[in-house]
């Protein structure tokens, strides 16, 4: 059987010296090889994947974070085979049965993007309802992207702004970057500082392409089920330790401070 891949963690401290991301974006990637690694079906590796974004959302809250947004299943994800689609769509229903009552208590709100009309019509109904129930929580806003892809996002912000051009409501003119940005999925939110990528990937697999003009990337070669509170602490000192500098230089940034 495959050995699991070792955790690459160095000896600095890994509590954050900084304040955390205010806005943290997660792929979780690499369920299906941490169970392939183990010798395990795919599905118990989904099944650790579902139960670790509860620790992690968790853990995340404890640490100050504000905002969570994770790509849970993109619009490339139909493409897989039938049997693991659907065992996704039944994971999705546990939670969103099993999960929304405990999320309420601990104040977290919880939201769907991405298009939702390829969903069977009763996740389409458990999503509106756990967005209505946790809708007044102010502790964590955990956004869930569902069959969600950037260039999707893009596309359907652009075809409302050509509709609200079309009926008068927008000069062609006075069209900036911010106003097309009110279309977008993630209009309300403010844009994620931290995106961080399991699995040992270095792409952004279509997320959030509009939203990550100036996002910092943490990449990390762990499973999405092995990643823990150490990794996360990990990346949250890192990140703390980076200059984000927005475009301009260093000197320019303390001018402007």
């Amino acid at each position: 059987m495959p050995e699991p891949r070792l955790k690459l963690i160095d000896s600095s401290p890994t509590r954050a010296a900084g304040p955390p991301p205010r806005h943290l974006a997660i792929v979780m990637d690499g369920n299906h090889r941490w169970a392939r690694a183990r010798g395990l079906p795919g599905a118990s590796g989904h099944r650790a994947g579902a139960k670790n974004l509860k620790t992690v959302a968790q853990a995340c809250a404890d640490r100050g974070v504000e905002f969570l947004t994770l790509f849970a299943f993109s619009t490339e994800n139909w493409q897989r085979p039938k049997r693991e689609v659907k065992l996704l769509l039944d994971l999705m229903r546990g939670v969103l049965t099993d999960d929304v009552d405990e999320l309420n208590r601990k104040q977290v709100r919880l939201r769907f993007v991405g298009e939702r009309s390829r969903f069977p019509a009763d996740l389409q109904r458990l999503m509106g309802r756990a967005e209505q129930k946790t809708r007044t929580n102010t502790r964590l806003h955990l956004t869930i992207a569902v069959n969600f892809g950037g260039r999707w996002d893009i596309g359907q912000a652009a075809r409302a702004l050509a509709r609200a051009v079309r009926d008068g409501d927008v000069d062609p003119d006075e069209i900036t970057e911010e106003h097309f940005g009110r279309f977008l999925s993630m209009a309300d939110l403010p844009p994620p500082d931290l995106c961080i990528r399991t699995g040992g990937e270095r792409r952004l697999s279509n997320f959030l392409l509009w939203d990550f003009a100036y996002t910092e990337f943490y990449y990390c070669d762990e499973y999405w089920p092995d990643f823990d509170e150490e990794r996360l602490d990990h990346a949250f000192a890192d990140f703390a330790a980076r200059q984000r500098r927005y475009g301009r230089r260093m000197e320019e940034r303390a001018g402007a401070s």
